[in-house]
């Protein structure tokens, strides 16, 4: 970022071959390595009319009064009617003179991002100050639009009293100017609420060589009525964070409107308050010189927090603006040191080198970051020939079937006959896996069966049969829930799961197969269980409700997770009762005990297949709900499964590709306050002609209150999945339900909680979507 007294260090008449100075300081910043270049719009000059025509001279204001006084509201007798006329003038048609701007052409704004005047107060306490600074923001955000300069960074909001009528503006601001990005410049928390901040200590910095008056002042947040001065720091992040909060919603999410993250205050060593800036649309982070430290040789460096935040932050791949790096602060290294740091952060971020490692999920998803898919339907629609090949790339998932496939065969008897029966089988991977498995046990009385439904897919299987399983393999062609097949089956496979487990309608489909699994046969799966977690992701909300059907907001959708934050903690939140931070809403198991059946073998109704569920979370640190976060887990066979957990994931199944997680979204934001309560309810409902998800949630506030721990209606309010641990993974740290430690806390449970808010009841009787059977 170049400061103004940048401008001023060359003289009027720039070097050869340069026009001017402006093109030639860009010049120097690209020689140097900058990608682009962060640039004050206007200069002092401006600042000095702007003050004369709109603000009372200092020495004429109350000595009482310490804050500036519009020449509007002053109630002064003797008013200076020459400076209040030029100022009408101004106000009815505001104009730049030449000196009042840094940049006066196209090939000078070039790749520049313009940086607002910083001292322009949209949020000041005196109406009159606001009024003119929201005419002079709008004069120069037209003067950058007339160079065709996309993006500008405005000053941060100062003053929490008038956080809306500085989001006021920016939003009017967003209207009049309908090609301009604008990033709001926030703090990431307010040094001066802070009795004790953080300071990084290094052993060559002493307390003069942390000043340096050549770097651009750090923005500041004023949070008035805040809390008491020894507040933990997370509030004070908190509270930034609700400042951005609150302006993006005035202007209606925007997709516009940016966020320009100060890193300038030393960040705290827990990162889970930091993690909800990973859900915004964080696409600039100031990184002034004073935040570096000088490591042992004298290099700057960044404190770990800070590195680990920068590195998180990759997600988004922000623009880095580093400000003050040719102050000399540092005795080593240079100007060019700053620049190269960075770059070693972010070559040596996980989400960096995670993409760029063949066979990893973030490799494999590149561009699908973030990006709304409806759910595949395989019962209403036949999948294309690339869809089916696409998932035939996850080699982890199929070397899990084959393994699962192997371990049951390896437990049969050798002498038995055995009949695998692939049920679903798509262009052949799973018949494929099979006949290894069976290679591998040196088995030979093994029959295989291979069921599709996709005339298209058959023909595929067909030509498989012919070239590779000759006769190994018998094909039938039909839906696994109507055919005959001439003998039962010993084991049967399938992989009928979705991104909920249950959303691609595997139970509806395995119950019209059971009929041809022998009583004592296995299914691979043999069970899987659906999971949730609160997630707030602007991007996800935007995307969603930028679909122009009305359904789009009760409708699931399949996403690679990226720019999202998990709002749940795992703490036992204000009643005690809360469960951990991904928490599970129910289970299908394969095959089925006790079902009833008709003269078919089939269930005469799906309401077995009917469920609900409704999960208490811990929220710690304030954010906003925009959906929920869905899961699942499936038990193949024995301890061999599959995952995407977000915790369980990689100790399951690591790099499995075939599966994104799924996201209910909701139609209104809702705010959850720190240390408050989420309840959510969610429905598997079912006709004879449909399967569909309904969702609901209700945040609540805990307070002192009496030892009831019952609900109006006499229900126990202990969440059903508190400490659920996985089949598949032996240590994970959850308190089981007969702990001691969890009934202990039942009965010494005092907290009352009060509703503070909820959601309505998304997709209603299957409205705006459903699963056909």
């Amino acid at each position: 970022m170049l400061a103004l007294k940048q401008l001023k260090q060359i003289d009027a008449t720039p070097s050869e071959p340069y026009e001017t100075v402006p093109l030639e300081l860009i010049s120097e910043a690209q020689t140097k390595g900058y990608d682009s270049v962060c640039l004050p719009l206007t200069t002092e000059a401006w600042r000095k009319r702007w003050t004369e025509m709109c603000l009372m001279p200092s020495d004429s204001v109350h000595p009482e009064n310490r804050s500036r006084e519009s020449r509007r509201e002053s109630r002064l007798l003797r008013r200076d009617s020459a400076v209040e006329k030029k100022a009408e003038a101004w106000r009815e048609n505001p104009c730049f003179e030449w000196d009042e701007v840094t940049i006066t052409r196209l090939d000078e704004a070039a790749s520049i991002t313009a940086i607002v005047s910083e001292w322009l107060e949209l949020d000041a306490e005196d109406d009159g100050i606001r009024y003119d600074a929201e005419i002079a923001l709008q004069q120069e955000l037209a003067y950058a639009s007339y160079l065709t300069i996309h993006t500008a960074i405005l000053p941060a909001p100062r003053n929490r009293n008038h956080i809306a009528s500085y989001a006021r503006t920016v939003r009017a601001c967003l209207q009049k100017a309908p090609f301009m990005s604008i990033a709001i410049r926030l703090p990431v928390y307010d040094t001066t609420s802070v009795t004790e901040p953080i300071v990084p200590v290094s052993p060559s910095s002493s307390s003069s060589s942390l000043q340096s008056s050549s770097t651009p002042s750090t923005p500041r947040l004023f949070v008035s009525n805040s809390t008491d001065s020894l507040a933990p720091l997370e509030a004070h992040i908190d509270a930034a964070w609700e400042t951005w909060d609150l302006i993006r919603s005035i202007c209606d999410y925007n997709i516009r409107l940016t966020l320009a993250l100060d890193l300038t205050p030393p960040l705290p060593n827990s990162p889970g308050v930091l993690s909800k800036w990973a859900a915004e649309a964080v696409r600039y982070i100031f990184l002034p010189s004073t935040t570096f430290i000088a490591n042992a040789k004298g290099y700057p460096v960044l404190p770990k927090p800070t590195q680990n935040f920068i590195r998180d932050s990759m997600t988004h791949r922000p623009n880095i603006i580093i400000s003050g790096a040719s102050s000399g602060l540092h005795m080593r290294g240079g100007e060019d040191a700053y620049s190269q740091y960075v770059r070693h952060l972010e070559r040596t971020s996980s989400v960096v080198q995670a993409a760029e490692t063949a066979g990893t999920v973030e490799n494999f998803a590149q561009g699908y970051q973030d990006y709304l898919q409806a759910p595949l339907q395989p019962l209403m629609d036949n999948l294309q020939s690339i869809t089916y090949q696409t998932f035939e790339q996850d080699p982890v998932k199929y070397r899990s079937y084959e393994e699962a496939i192997y371990k049951a065969l390896q437990e049969w008897p050798y002498q038995d006959k055995i009949v695998i029966c692939v049920a679903g089988a798509g262009r052949g991977p799973l018949v494929a896996r099979s006949l290894s498995a069976v290679d591998r046990t040196k088995r030979r009385n093994v029959h295989i069966y291979a069921i599709e439904k996709n005339p298209n897919a058959f023909v595929t299987l067909q030509n498989r049969q012919r070239m590779e399983w000759k006769d190994r393999v018998r094909l039938i062609f039909g839906d696994m829930r109507s055919i005959v097949v001439a003998e039962k089956a010993d084991i049967l496979v399938s992989e009928l799961l979705g991104s909920f487990g249950d959303n691609e309608l595997s139970p509806e489909c395995l119950d019209g197969a059971m009929r041809f699994l022998k009583p004592q046969g296995i299914s691979i799966p043999s069970s899987y269980t659906a999971h949730l977690a609160p997630l707030s992701s602007s991007k996800l909300y935007n995307d969603a409700r930028a679909i122009t059907d009305e359904k789009s907001l009760e409708t699931p959708y399949v996403v690679m997770f990226q720019a999202v934050n998990l709002l749940s903690g795992e703490g036992p939140g204000p009643s005690g009762l809360c469960g951990p931070q991904v928490q599970e809403c129910w289970e299908f198991e394969h095959p089925r005990k006790n079902l009833v059946l008709n003269d078919q073998g089939l269930p005469p109704t799906n309401s077995h297949n009917a469920r609900s569920a409704k999960l208490r979370f811990h929220i710690p640190h304030a954010g906003v709900l925009h959906g929920l976060a869905g899961y699942f887990e499936a038990v193949l066979y024995g301890n061999i499964g599959l995952s995407i957990h977000p915790h369980r994931k990689d100790q399951i199944s690591k790099n499995m590709l075939s599966w994104f997680p799924l996201f209910f979204p909701f139609k209104e934001p809702l705010y959850l306050p720190s240390n408050c309560e989420l309840q959510v309810s969610i429905w598997r409902l079912t006709n004879e002609r449909q399967v569909w998800y309904e969702w609901h949630a209700e945040s609540f506030l805990g307070s002192i209150g009496g030892t009831s721990t019952t609900s109006g209606g006499g229900q126990s309010l202990v969440s059903p999945t508190v400490g659920v641990p996985s089949p598949l993974i032996d240590a994970i740290d959850l308190v089981p339900r007969s702990s001691p430690l969890l009934r202990d806390g039942l009965e010494r449970s005092t907290a009352t909680l009060v509703k503070i808010g909820h959601t309505s009841l998304h997709n209603a009787g299957g409205r705006s979507n459903y699963i056909g059977l």
